[in-house]
């Protein structure tokens, strides 16, 4: 075989060889490159689960919030209406306590208008005393008198 044909096997085996490794070559790059994009897209997929859960967590805690909110003004409602509840109750005590008081001074005020009975009837009754009295007085000094004349009488005769 003459050396020229075994030069020119020899360059085309190694232009093979070469080929052959550059193939190998792309292959490898291409192979990288896969990973890369997929370790990327895996990447941006777990950040994005990330924002996710970070939303849920803000929505959580927004819903937490809004809870202690709806609490607070529960509480405030509440706390409200006992304090109104409590000041209807002291006015209605304050109201009866109030009738009561009418009530005794409408009490005391007949038992000053009896007492003012028991006064006048008292005086009619010493008027009527008097006044009987005086009548006595008036009989006794008749019947003196018809004394007085029976006894002119007697000594006429």
């Amino acid at each position: 075989m003459p050396r020229q044909d075994i030069r020119s096997r020899e360059r085309m085996e190694k232009e093979r060889e070469r080929g052959s490794e550059r193939e190998r070559r792309e292959r490898e790059r291409e192979r990288r490159e896969r990973e890369r994009r997929e370790r990327e897209r895996e990447e941006r997929e777990e950040r994005e689960r990330e924002r996710e859960r970070e939303r849920e967590r803000e929505r959580e805690r927004e819903r937490e919030r809004e809870r202690e909110r709806e609490r607070e003004r529960e509480e405030r409602e509440r706390g409200e209406r006992e304090r109104e509840e409590r000041e209807r109750e002291r006015e209605t005590q304050r109201g009866k306590e109030r009738e009561r008081e009418r009530e005794r001074e409408r009490e005391r005020e007949r038992e000053r208008e009896r007492e003012r009975e028991r006064e006048r009837e008292s005086k009619r009754d010493r008027e009527r005393g008097r006044e009987r009295e005086r009548e006595r007085e008036r009989e006794r000094e008749r019947e003196r008198e018809s004394e007085r004349e029976r006894k002119r009488e007697i000594e006429r005769e």
